[in-house]
This record gives C-alpha cells, sequence and structure tokens, in this order.
C-alpha cells in the first residue's frame, strides 16, 4: 500500500485554469478555484480516539520508552524534518519520528495543501507540524500538564501527527500574510479529501488548536 501511496497524485483542486485570450491580443485571464471549507469542522472531522487507536497499533510501533529506543529503531521509523511542504513547531513533548506511511501521508497534506493555494490564488504557504511521535517518558513529563495525556494515544505508535490550524508559515514573510481563517479552510479541503479517499483519520480539537491526523495507508 505504501509504494502505491508515495506513487499516487492526488492534486487537491488542480491549478488555476487560463480563459481564451480576449479580443485584441491582451493576456488570457486565470480563473482561480473558490474557497469552500467545510460546512462544520467536529462534524466532518470526528474519528474518535479510539478509532485512531486502533489503526495506529495495527500499522504503527510498540511505544517506545525514551528517545534513544527511537534513533536504535531505524528500521521501522524515519526521522523527519522540516522541508518545502512542511514546517515544525518546536516539539518540548514529541520527537520527530513516524513510521513510513505516516510520513508519506504528511508529505501529501503538504503538497496538496501548496497545490491547492496556487489554485485558489493564494501565497504559498507550509502548514506547521506541532506533535509527532511520544515516548512513555514524554507521556509523564506532559501529564503533569495535561492529565489527559496518557497511554492511551495514537500518538505513541509513529502513526500520528498533530497539525496547527491556527499558525501556518508563509514562503514571503516580508509580504502581509494570508488570512489564517483562509488557510485553515483550505486545509480542511485537503484533509477532507484525502480523509475520503481512506488514508487517514482525522480529529479536530477545538483546545489544542489542531488537526489530530492518524495514517490509514
Amino acid at each position: 500500500m505504501l509504494a502505491v501511496a508515495s506513487a499516487a497524485c492526488l492534486s487537491c483542486g488542480g491549478r488555476g485554469t487560463a480563459e481564451a485570450a480576449p479580443a485584441g491580443g491582451s493576456e488570457p485571464r486565470v480563473t482561480y478555484n473558490k474557497i469552500l471549507g467545510v460546512r462544520n469542522y467536529q462534524r466532518t472531522f470526528n474519528d474518535v480516539n479510539d478509532v485512531h487507536l486502533s489503526a495506529a497499533v495495527a500499522k504503527g510501533i510498540t511505544p517506545l520508552e525514551n528517545w534513544e529506543e527511537a534513533v536504535s529503531a531505524k528500521e521501522r521509523l524515519l526521522r523527519i524534518a522540516p522541508n518545502g511542504f512542511y514546517a515544525m513547531d518546536s516539539l518540548t513533548h514529541s520527537i520527530p519520528y513516524l513510521v513510513p506511511s505516516a510520513s508519506v501521508l504528511l508529505t501529501k497534506i503538504g503538497s496538496n495543501f501548496q497545490d491547492s493555494l496556487a489554485a485558489k490564488g493564494l501565497p504559498e504557504s507550509r502548514i506547521i507540524v506541532t506533535s509527532v511521535l511520544r515516548t512513555k517518558h514524554d507521556a509523564r513529563r506532559l501529564s503533569r500538564r495535561n492529565v489527559n495525556a496518557t497511554l492511551n494515544s495514537a500518538h505513541f505508535y509513529g502513526t500520528t501527527f498533530d497539525v496547527s490550524y491556527r499558525r501556518f508559515e508563509p514562503a514571503d514573510t516580508t509580504a502581509a500574510g494570508t488570512d489564517p481563517w483562509k488557510l485553515k479552510m483550505v486545509l480542511a479541503e485537503v484533509l477532507r479529501d484525502l480523509r475520503k479517499k481512506e488514508w487517514c483519520y482525522v480529529k479536530y480539537e477545538v483546545k489544542q488548536g489542531c488537526f489530530h491526523v492518524t495514517t490509514r495507508l
């Protein structure tokens, strides 16, 4: 399935289309796609924790004790880093590792997001990853701040990551930024389409300000 996922091209929305040039030889006008978003975030992205956890257990690793175990699990995990498709927050309670299929999914989300921005005539921006793989050590530290942080999370299996819907990284930091609400709507379209294609499960996290995403590849 991973090979198929890597080769697939699921462009979200396509590029803007050029209309025929009007009489007189002037440049053709470019028609951009509308930003539609989703009607209700919580209803559209309502995959509960048990659904994420079931997929994570089936497709992920055995929960790890600490960072050192993640480093030694090179045959099962990939270390991810900021690139042209996504930026990364400072990870205070997780480490930058994912199983290969989750890494493919993250890159596809970032790629489709940028394609969709171009199709809608919006400036280039990158999504921001806010949480990735958690170890048992991370869980103990996080539980001091969040009593709901337990081992009953898909984040412990390398299959799951969080993407902010409040913050994005513009390619041109000197230009006026795009309204984050518009970017959130575009990202929602991308996630909705990939979810429909059964690439992932998605949960809309209100308090954390992120989309909680687990691979199904």
